[in-house]
């Protein structure tokens, strides 16, 4: 999962651009990346780390021009080399930059006939530098020295009938202007807003969250349709066309589990409402599985993406909630990190509890997802080693048995725990007294309201295996549980990639400070 952004300006935007990824810093913390434009040159620095580190004051400095696009990335497949970090570049034609959220599920043979067919050379195993390639390429087959919107919507219509899989795009044609567009079934949330400065022209937007619009001080325009393309060219005008053939809205349903702020809204859908509505279909699960006398004293959430449905949970049971578990928020998300021994030391780093609130109670703990269940076995253990006399589990979501192929790292489907496994077999690894998940037709319909009807449906394949696009068969999830196991991501991570140190490089147009 990654965060975009793209800006395009009257005034210097790097300072805009580097607050929009500060805002998206959720989205990703392995690497972040800022390319700006300014007479025709690109100034670009990027570097694996959280926004705040890999930008300095001199980097900053150095982020000239009023358009640029930003990335927050982690890694998709467990690589944390700084060469995949984006935005990625391209020269041909005019240059070209890029900055990818989402999966390309064809990436491999679209590689190949980039290679043998269009003669384009990539230079790391990224599938965001295969869509860039692609976008470049049916860009250049137009051959015009300024493109139109058309040639631009033309080259976006290519990618979608060229590319499968989840992508929300933000590009910079250098010297033209800013592109953003959606993947044709809407899995990845891609928005756009503006702004009118004092001089009365407009400002332009596009991100992965609404909160990185307002934050800025722009107003939502509305969120990018599936397979809709935006662009704002050299002027300041803004052009959008439809550029799918067949799109439909199958957003991500993750993204209203766990990975968007609360405070932010995706087609049209508040995620702090639907958290909301998570925890009452939950409270009426518990009410109808375990009854009235459940016997739970006290509802704590595991923080921080939980405590919205937890706390709606409780209010629909008529019990205390409370915060039982202080978190220290320097530490990362711990499905992030690759080994499971660095997952396992870091639950107890990032979470202390509070021992009166457990100490002689019934505790229900409840938490947005179980994925991998080494978490939650540490924190149930917490709880007992603070005196709770039962500790009960709850997932606001429910079983996660299948892997993501749009754009989630999440596990192989062996390291998964619901994968093979019953309700009670996974009670009895995670060491809890009760456990009880989410329905997922409960959390449909947590998720739709009856103002944006058009959303009904979304990709829910973690949980029912149902992948949207339709291009996944076996032999792709079992290369895909290769090259996802633990041991995989270890040996990855140790292999070293020598690159030459672009610190202070100007090559072709483009700049790394």
């Amino acid at each position: 999962m990654c965060g975009v952004v793209g800006i395009a300006g009257h005034a210097p935007v790097n300072q805009l651009l580097f607050d929009a990824l500060t805002m998206l810093q959720h989205r990703g913390q392995d690497a972040a990346g800022i390319v700006t434009c300014h007479n025709g040159r690109l100034f670009l620095r990027k570097d694996n780390g959280l926004v705040r580190d890999v930008f300095h004051t001199r980097h900053m400095r150095a982020l000239q021009g009023n358009y640029g696009i930003g990335h927050v990335r982690y890694p998709t497949a467990g690589s944390s080399s700084s060469a995949e970090a984006q935005p990625f570049y391209v020269n041909s034609p005019y240059g070209i930059t890029l900055a990818h959220n989402g999966n390309l599920t064809n990436a491999d043979d679209i590689r190949q006939d980039l290679f043998e067919t269009d003669l384009r050379h990539m230079n790391t195993d990224s599938d965001s530098e295969v869509l860039l390639n692609v976008f470049a390429h049916e860009l250049q087959k137009l051959r015009t020295l300024h493109p139109t919107p058309e040639d631009i919507f033309y080259a976006v219509h290519r990618v979608h009938q060229r590319c499968r899989g989840a992508y929300g795009v933000v590009a910079m044609v250098t010297g033209q202007g800013l592109v953003g567009f959606r993947d044709p079934n809407g899995i990845r949330p891609l928005i756009y807003g503006s702004r009118v400065t004092e001089s009365g022209k407009t400002e332009y937007i596009i991100a992965s969250e609404s909160v990185a619009i307002t934050a800025l001080g722009f107003k939502v325009e509305r969120d990018i349709a599936p397979g809709e393309a935006v662009y704002i060219n050299a002027d300041g005008e803004l052009f959008t066309k439809q550029c799918a053939t067949d799109p439909k809205y199958f957003p991500c349903i993750f993204e209203y589990v766990y990975f968007a702020r609360p405070d932010a809204t995706i087609d049209g859908i508040s995620v702090y409402k639907a958290r909301l509505k998570m925890g009452e279909k939950l409270a009426n699960r518990i009410l109808k599985e375990w009854g009235e006398d459940h016997g739970i004293d006290v509802v704590i959430p595991i923080p921080d993406t939980s405590r919205t449905s937890a706390l709606e949970l409780a209010n629909m049971l008529g019990i205390k909630f409370r915060e039982g578990f202080m978190k220290n928020r320097y530490v990362g998300r711990t499905f992030i990190m690759p080994g499971q021994q660095q997952r396992k030391k870091s639950v107890r780093q990032k979470l202390n509890p509070v021992e009166l609130e457990f100490k002689g109670k019934n505790v229900l703990l409840v938490d947005d997802s179980i994925v991998r269940g080494t978490t939650c076995n540490e924190i149930i253990q917490m709880a007992r080693d603070s005196g709770a006399k039962n500790v009960y589990f709850a997932s606001a979501a429910p079983m996660v048995k299948y892997p993501n192929v749009y754009g989630i790292d999440m596990p192989a489907k062996t390291e998964l725990i619901a994968s093979d496994r019953t309700v009670e077999e996974i009670r009895e690894i995670i060491g809890a007294d009760r456990l009880i998940f989410q329905d997922l037709e409960d959390l449909k319909d947590a998720i739709r309201i009856p103002k944006v009807p058009e959303v009904s449906e979304f990709d829910c394949s973690v949980f029912d295996g149902v992948y949207v696009t339709g291009d996944i068969d076996q032999a792709y999830l079992d290369n895909l549980q290769r090259s996802r196991s633990d041991l995989a991501k270890k040996k990855k991570d140790g292999y070293i990639d020598v690159n030459i140190d672009a610190a202070s490089v100007d090559l072709t147009g483009i700049r790394e400070e």
